[in-house]
């Protein structure tokens, strides 16, 4: 059945966050200026599509392409509904306009959360219908001809009686004078009728070409005449200050400009990266650590284990717990620990940014438009239209390059640009470069958390739970403050506070523990922790009431069909006997839901060398609505599962007397090619509204493995702080 589009208005209104936004389809001739002005030839019907005389096809992307593949999903969308050749597609980041481009799910516009198909999936869809729409009126009108007798189909306009046919761009000046349709005479297609969505072959990624033949540009390529790059030097503890320093060898290393004190510590500017380090390592430097995290590691989670001792606020509250544990035939109490974990993308931070005394123009791999727009405004003193962000590729982020903003806990890249810039004065383009060391040293973490669990048994059934976490809180006193509601944070319990499983009795309640250590969201991020301390405990407690891991997991998920439903699907995958061990391999499962998504995994697992996990299979089977390019599902899935295992594996940032031990990776392991397991991906058919997968693999790798090696011997709750911190 064919899909109106009515409900997408020309001045689209939306309430997000207590503020009126304006968005989607603005009028046509505000948008025709951008492109070129009266009499362009350039046809741009709406904010996100461009056709040229060339007949090639622009999508302005409002989402960051930062290796998920969301260019190439965008493009789908909107080359479904315009009927474009694949060949004629191609993709480019949209300015930092929140009027015109804001993510419809945050009301900001930015990417994350796994939210990008989600909220652009019809209205995407829409745009490429209003200008295959517009393109076949501009035809009609050329060739005098009803236009329900045109005919659009591979990026050709035909009308079969008169024998016509033309390419895109040979209307696309006739089109460009045209007004826009209303978007409530629009039909979109019957999904019966797709050609590219969720097509399985056709569609190759659209950046992978530029990223192969050295043509795609990140912010290390940036190269702009008599431009400074900078390099910091910042305390190696949280919290301290700047004392004193002595800059003279610094200054005298070839191609040093200058050393200048900015509040997170010294700048160094120099003609070339080199330059810079080599000046930055020059430096003699005091520090005032009065200020300062001074803790270990051990003493940090010992609070941690302190306050947990006492229930916090509560999240969430059904039936009597109390009085069911104490009732109870059997009390399981277990402590999950997870210690803080860096993102470790393959490109570290870095920007480029040009201030003139009166504008800003900054070009980097920028996340979240909105957020870092307002930040530059508010640093440089200057209104909105003078700040400029041009958003270009980024070499992964998983969370990393979500600038919170938090000062709190001290500035990130945005702020660096910016007191670089104004250090050394209006007329210099400056581009910031973070190292490894720099980001794993001095970065930003996933939370430290714990996770204390009770659970009751009685009568072979689980009839109680409770949980109660501590945990640092990334949203709380920085620009994502909202997500604190009433002492909750909504992303530390997420996953936690309602989980898949119907037990009369459920509590949980959070503490949220105040620290010095700067954190942020990691990929999947409450999913990160609760789904593995949520699924290690029902597996537990299964085990312990002599169910079967998939079966009485089932028996529980009555108000959970979607998650349910891939529970099936990936035990008929993996042909699941039931827990056990066979030549030295157990299986493990885990499944949760995070994100509008379900997904479930079964792992097969052995000891290997050094007694440390071998991962040798996953089959992991998801739920994620209309697929709109089933590759990029696949490729998603089995990143964020090599993701969640090296997290599971290696993943630990640990203080010494407040100083981060690891600097790069090889003292911060990742998952090595050698280890990664043989992945099937099962995308389980749904008519549901697409939903987000960039983070689904992460959430149930980990318990999953750490259930397969319960059976073989190790602790539930090994996995809950990485193996290899454990063997050592």
């Amino acid at each position: 059945m064919s899909r109106s589009v009515g409900s997408l208005s020309r001045r689209q209104f939306l309430v997000s966050s207590g503020v009126l936004v304006i968005a989607a389809c603005l009028p046509v001739k505000g948008l025709q200026a951008k492109a070129g002005g009266q009499g362009s030839s350039t046809f741009m019907p709406n904010a996100f599509v461009q056709i040229g005389e060339d007949g090639l096809v622009t999508v302005l992307s409002k989402h960051s392409e930062i290796g998920q593949g969301v260019y190439t999903a965008m493009a789908t969308l909107v080359a479904e509904e315009l009927d474009a050749d694949w060949a004629q597609m191609r993709v480019q980041a949209a300015p930092a306009d929140v009027a015109l481009y804001q993510n419809l799910t945050f009301g900001y516009q930015g990417t994350g959360g796994s939210s990008s198909v989600a909220n652009a999936y019809q209205q995407m869809r829409s745009m490429g219908a209003m200008a295959r729409a517009m393109l076949v009126q501009a035809a009609a009108a050329q060739w005098q001809v009803p236009a329900q007798e045109i005919s659009v189909e591979q990026g050709r306009i035909r009308h079969a009686a008169s024998a016509r046919e033309a390419g895109f761009g040979q209307f696309a000046a006739q089109a460009a004078r045209l007004s826009a349709p209303d978007p409530a005479t629009l039909t979109l297609k019957n999904p019966a009728n797709f050609s590219l969505i969720g097509k399985q072959n056709g569609v190759h990624r659209i950046d992978s070409l530029g990223k192969t033949n050295g043509s795609a540009q990140f912010s290390e390529d940036i190269h702009e005449p008599d431009m400074l790059t900078v390099t910091f030097s910042k305390a190696p503890r949280f919290g301290a200050k700047l004392r004193s320093f002595d800059a003279t060898q610094a200054l005298a290393v070839p191609g040093v400009v200058a050393v200048k004190q900015v509040e997170m510590g010294l700048a160094v500017y120099a003609k070339g990266t080199w330059a810079a380090l080599q000046g930055r390592s020059k430096l003699k430097v005091e520090w005032d650590h009065s200020q300062a995290e001074m803790r270990s590691t051990e003493e940090i989670f010992a609070e941690f284990r302190q306050i947990a001792q006492q229930p916090g606020t509560v999240a969430t509250l059904r039936g009597t717990p109390d009085e069911a544990l104490n009732a109870a035939d059997k009390v399981l109490e277990v402590e999950y620990s997870f210690p803080y974990v860096a993102h470790a993308p393959m490109e570290p931070l870095g920007g480029y940014l040009f201030w003139d005394g009166q504008s800003v123009k900054a070009r980097y791999g920028c996340q979240i438009q909105t957020i870092d727009h307002k930040q530059l405004c508010a640093l440089f003193d200057l209104p909105p239209e003078k700040v400029e962000i041009t958003t270009i590729l980024a070499g992964g982020s998983f969370g990393r390059r979500i600038d919170l903003g938090n000062p709190t806990l001290g500035p990130d890249l945005v702020a660096d640009m910016a007191a670089a810039a104004k250090a050394i004065g209006p007329g210099h383009g400056i581009k910031v470069v973070w190292t490894r060391e720099d980001d794993v040293q001095g970065g930003w973490y996933r939370p430290m958390v714990l996770h204390r669990l009770r659970g009751a048994i009685r009568d072979g059934k689980v009839v109680a739970w409770s949980n109660t976490i501590a945990a640092h809180s990334w949203a709380q006193h920085s620009v994502m403050d909202n997500l604190v509601v009433n002492g909750i944070d909504s992303m530390m319990v997420e996953g936690a506070s309602e989980i898949p499983y119907d037990i009369e009795h459920f509590r949980c309640t959070a503490h949220i523990v105040p620290g010095k250590v700067p954190t942020s969201s990691l990929r999947s991020v409450a999913a990160t922790h609760t789904s593995h301390a949520v699924e290690c405990f029902i597996d537990h407690l299964l085990h312990e009431s002599g169910q079967d891991p998939v079966e009485g997991r089932l028996t529980l998920m009555d108000k959970a069909p979607r998650e349910a439903g891939v529970l099936r699907a990936v035990a008929k995958a993996a042909n699941w006997q039931g827990p056990g061990v066979n030549a030295g391999r157990a299986r493990g499962v885990g499944v949760a839901k995070a994100f509008g998504t379900a997904v479930a995994q079964i792992v097969e697992v052995s000891l290997g060398e050094g007694g440390l996990p071998r991962v040798h299979k996953v089959w992991c089977a998801v739920d994620c609505g209309v697929v709109v390019n089933p590759d990029v599902v696949r490729a998603q899935i089995e990143g964020g599962i090599g993701y969640g295992l090296s997290i599971a594996l290696y993943g630990n940032i640990s203080l010494k007397e407040g100083v981060v031990e690891q600097s790069n990776f090889h003292n911060y392991r990742v998952l090595r090619i050698d280890e990664m397991p043989e992945i099937e991906v099962i995308i389980v058919d749904s008519n549901e509204a697409p939903s987000g997968v960039g983070e689904l693999g992460v959430p149930v790798i980990a318990p999953a493995v750490a259930n397969a090696l319960a059976l073989l011997g190790l602790p539930r709750t090994s996995m809950s702080l990485p193996l290899q911190r454990l063997s050592v």
